[in-house]
């Protein structure tokens, strides 16, 4: 198994897709009440995934009725009988290619999305190289539908299911793979055009630094999920970030990942302490920070309603320790835990068993993390801001 993760994925079942923020140390087998082995470890130390979003397109829940709805061989009846909004079931063949996405590998055409106040739904960043990007898809363009399907107020992480083929996917029929076609709606200005792109085998750009307003200025530091090796991506990134300019975290659309990663993100800008607390059936646990992090460089945190799971957990951390102050709007709200249970034909059930806090003990599930400065399409403008009073370059 790899390490702690908090992630959201397209889930490829009749039932749709479903976030899911798991902490596991052993994938049990059998019924569904999963075990939880304890290893005499700090939690942070433990082998314990937690579900990461790939491309930050990521999937969201859909109607209660779907995510009850069969799943996936003995794991979907499991998940049927739970009455768990949060439940999901993978195919053997779905859960391997979970695994896979742990390490930031996923099918796609290289879009991030984002949703204006007036529901429209937006490309917010354009993956070099990928197929959106061959095809002269820019950041700003409105995304009005794909396969026909108007996007308009739709959940984000719907439109990004049906970019993906992820969408009415089945077990029995697996949704479609690279070299797959998806048609595009799109509008940039007075212009409207239909593109015709071919999915493709990306590695996913979770973390990117750059600085808008040159070297002197502010850092600013994108993450769209938590794979593999983010903690330490942002860790370096910050490390090589201008005292005088300051840090721009950038978490709006982070759709979660692996916990430690999380975690490591935290340790890059505190000095050790606590980073979240979680149950598992009444029994609590913590997470910790590293010591060593960089405690003085001002940090300003971006955030919205695409910002879930783990990229809650990190943005109330900091929060909480008054590390950082929050600009954006109100996160999404998934704070529950999941246990993952093998079950005898291979498939595996998922079912909520507790709940994470932030370092002051709010819960998340539900309830989101609020800002401390609200802000929508001027966001990044009132970041910027934001760090210049805390003694950062404007």
């Amino acid at each position: 198994m790899t390490g702690p993760c908090l992630f959201v994925r397209p889930r490829r079942s009749r039932r749709g897709a479903a976030l899911t923020l798991v902490f596991v140390s052993v994938l049990a087998t059998g019924a569904a009440a999963g075990t939880w082995e304890e290893s005499g470890q700090r939690p942070e130390e433990r082998r314990i995934p937690e579900r990461v979003a790939a491309e930050a397109d990521r999937v969201h829940h859909q109607k209660r009725a779907d995510r009850h709805a069969a799943g996936p061989g003995a794991a979907g009846e499991v998940v049927g009988r739970s009455g768990d909004r949060w439940s999901t079931a993978f195919s053997a063949r779905e859960y391997e290619e979970f695994q896979q996405e742990l390490d930031g590998a996923y099918v796609g055409v290289g879009l991030w999305l984002r949703q204006a106040a007036d529901g429209r739904v937006l490309v917010s960043r354009v993956r070099p190289g990928g197929p959106a990007a061959a095809a002269g898809v820019r950041p700003g363009d409105e995304l009005r539908a794909v396969d026909g399907v108007a996007s308009r107020g739709a959940q984000v992480t719907d439109v990004v299911a049906r970019l993906r083929g992820s969408a009415g996917a089945t077990a029995e029929g697996p949704p479609p793979g690279a070299g797959s076609r998806v048609e595009l709606e799109l509008r940039r200005g007075a212009r409207q055009w239909t593109e015709t792109l071919r999915r493709a085998h990306l590695r996913a750009q979770n973390v990117i630094t750059d600085h808008p307003d040159g070297p002197d200025g502010p850092t600013r530091i994108r993450v769209g999920a938590f794979s593999s090796g983010t903690g330490e991506e942002i860790r370096r990134a910050v490390r090589a970030a201008s005292p005088r300019g300051g840090v721009l975290l950038d978490l709006r659309g982070n759709t979660g990942g692996l916990v430690r990663e999380a975690v490591a993100a935290a340790s890059a800008f505190l000095d050790g302490g606590l980073v979240a607390t979680y149950d598992v059936r009444g029994s609590q646990r913590a997470l910790y920070a590293e010591g060593g992090g960089n405690t003085q460089i001002p940090l300003a945190v971006l955030v919205d309603g695409g910002t879930m799971s783990a990229g809650e957990l990190l943005a109330g951390a900091l929060q909480d320790r008054g590390r950082a102050v929050l600009v954006g709007t109100p996160t999404f709200g998934k704070g529950s835990v999941q246990l993952p249970s093998r079950q005898p034909d291979g498939s595996v059930a998922e079912l909520t068993v507790g709940r994470y806090r932030t370092p002051s003990g709010r819960t998340v599930d539900d309830r989101g993390i609020t800002p401390d400065l609200i802000a929508e399409d001027d966001a990044q403008a009132r970041a910027r801001t934001v760090l210049s009073g805390l003694g950062g370059g404007a």
